[in-house]
């Protein structure tokens, strides 16, 4: 098969678009042909050696698929040859990655595909999604009614939080650069957009919310700007993490506990896959019913699987700002 690979982690230019073996699934595993692989953050950090795992030797990079499945191991009976699929968590603790022509994936980590919801539409939605609901429902129970704030409302994580959280019937405030990513986010049902560049955020925030802060505050961000955040929240409101490794920012002790306030932190992967199958649940729900839709940014043949880590590491570490939504690779 083909497949895009590394033989040691490093830069772009370590990647290698070649053929080999078509892997062999086990007995609790599906073979998988891949039709859309969307790239991540994680992906990246991976690939670069910026996060350590282990390795399989030509480690091929990628959590997020749509595909068929080609063929079952005999020990599993959730779908059938034909059956489309889609999922995440993949390239990561070990397991290979996705950005190839066919992955051995164990049925856990599977979930039917929507009638009417195309592959790549899918592969975009899968761990950005899962992120954002395991943040905002099992984390924090977000509520209708409830007004949550979320940077970069156009963001891969972002953009789900936004149409998430306006799905059950949550307010929210979000942040873009541009006048065009503030009128996708309007697209999406966001209450309050704010210019990053050209606004006060705070002020904007106050004046939303009538001086009584937002009840969730979603921070997408790498470095976190607690004092700004804790400032801006209501009593008893609740603050979400899931980004900034290294990130070792100031934090007013004083003002978050007196106003009651809780700060809840988490990485998607660690999430068990009954979790992430709750995720999906909802996540293919609203995918088919229209209320839950990605933004894709760029689209490359798997040949090019180079250039598109490429952007999406000028944008995520760079901020070149040529990318809005998510990056696809296609087999």
């Amino acid at each position: 098969m083909n497949a895009a690979y590394i033989n040691k982690p490093g830069p772009c230019n370590e990647i290698i678009v070649g053929e080999i073996p078509t892997p062999q699934p086990m007995q609790d595993e599906y073979l998988i042909r891949i039709k859309a692989i969307a790239l991540n953050p994680i992906d990246m950090y991976i690939r670069a050696g910026t996060i350590a795992m282990p390795l399989p030797k030509q480690f091929i990079s990628g959590c997020d698929f749509a595909g068929v499945v080609e063929s079952v191991g005999e020990n599993c009976s959730r779908f059938k040859e034909g059956d489309r699929v889609w999922g995440s968590n993949q390239g990561l603790l070990g397991r290979q990655g996705t950005s190839a022509e066919f992955a051995a994936i164990k049925e856990d980590w599977l979930y039917p595909s929507p009638e009417g919801v195309d592959d790549q539409q899918l592969a975009a939605t899968s761990l950005v999604g899962i992120t954002a609901h395991l943040g905002l429902f099992r984390n924090v129970n977000l509520k209708a009614g409830e007004t949550i704030f979320v940077n970069g409302g156009t963001g891969g994580v972002g953009s789900m939080v936004v149409q998430m959280a306006k799905a059950i019937g949550a307010k929210v405030i979000t942040t873009v650069g541009s006048s065009a990513k503030e009128d996708l986010c309007r697209s999406w049902g966001a209450d309050k957009v704010i210019n990053y560049k050209t606004d006060d955020i705070p002020k904007e925030v106050k004046d939303y919310t009538n001086n009584q802060g937002v009840h969730v505050w979603f921070e997408t961000q790498r470095e976190p700007d607690f004092l700004k955040i804790v400032d801006l929240m209501a009593a008893r409101g609740r603050i979400i993490i899931m980004a900034g490794r290294t990130a070792q920012p100031l934090f007013p002790v004083g003002p978050f506990y007196v106003k009651g306030l809780t700060l809840t932190g988490f990485a998607m992967f660690n999430a068990t896959p009954d979790e992430q199958r709750r995720c999906a649940n909802d996540i293919n729900a609203w995918l088919a019913s229209g209320k839950l839709r990605s933004h894709i940014g760029a689209a490359f043949p798997l040949s090019k699987a180079a250039e598109a880590h490429k952007l999406l590491e000028e944008n995520t570490l760079k901020g070149a700002g040529t990318l809005s939504g998510k990056v696809i690779l296609l087999p």
